[in-house]
C-alpha cells in the first residue's frame, strides 16, 4: 500500500514556474514507477511525465523542454519542475504510483493516486 499526498500547486503568471512535490509512505517507494498525471476541466486524465525505479523518463510532447521529473528515493520524494508555464497547463496535477519498475504511461497502468493540487496559470 502506497499513500501519495501532493503539494507545491498555486496560482502563477505565465511564463512563470512552480515546483509540486509528491510525499509517498511506504518502504518500496523506490520501486515503483512514478508519473505525474493531469486534467483539465471537460479533458481526460493525461500523463505529464513518467520515471522509472531506474530514473528513466518520458514526458508528454506537450511539456517537453519546459517540465522536469525527478525522485528522491532516499526522501520517498517525487518532484515535478514546471517551468514556462502556459495557461494550457492550467489543471489539477496528480502523483501516481505503479507497481512496476519499468515506464508506464497509461493512467490505467497506475494503482495510488493522489489527491491532486491545482495550478493555475493566468495570461
Amino acid at each position: 500500500q502506497v499513500q501519495l499526498v501532493e503539494s507545491g500547486g498555486g496560482l502563477v503568471q505565465a511564463g512563470g514556474s512552480l515546483r509540486l512535490s509528491c510525499a509517498a509512505s511506504g518502504r518500496t517507494f523506490s520501486m515503483y514507477t512514478m508519473g505525474w498525471f493531469r486534467q483539465a476541466p471537460g479533458k481526460e486524465r493525461e500523463l505529464v511525465a513518467a520515471i522509472s525505479s531506474g530514473g528513466s523518463t518520458n514526458y508528454a510532447d506537450s511539456v517537453k523542454g519546459r517540465f522536469t521529473i525527478s525522485r528522491d528515493n532516499a526522501k520517498n520524494m517525487l518532484y515535478l519542475q514546471l517551468n514556462s508555464l502556459k495557461p494550457a497547463d492550467t489543471a489539477v496535477y496528480y502523483c501516481a504510483a505503479a507497481g512496476a519498475p519499468y515506464l508506464v504511461t497509461t493512467p490505467q497502468g497506475y494503482h495510488y493516486w493522489g489527491q491532486g493540487t491545482q495550478v493555475t496559470v493566468s495570461s
